[in-house]
């Protein structure tokens, strides 16, 4: 698989809608870099950043 994904790659690749990316990258959950105005995903960071959410408990909504 390249290593760099799109936008439509990186939500097939975590089965997620096309949408979910782009809140992700507005609340800056997930990194990326924009290409010629395209934004590109880099595998390694995704699968880095999929073991760093391993096992955190989501929080409750009005929770601290």
């Amino acid at each position: 698989m390249n290593r760099l994904m799109d936008v439509e790659d990186l939500a097939n690749y975590l089965k997620l809608q096309k949408q979910t990316i782009y809140n992700w990258l507005n609340q800056n959950k997930i990194t990326g870099i924009k290409v010629g105005g395209v934004w590109r995903f880099d595998k390694r960071d995704i699968d880095k950043w999929l073991r760093s959410q391993r096992g955190q408990p989501k929080k409750a909504e009005g929770t601290k």
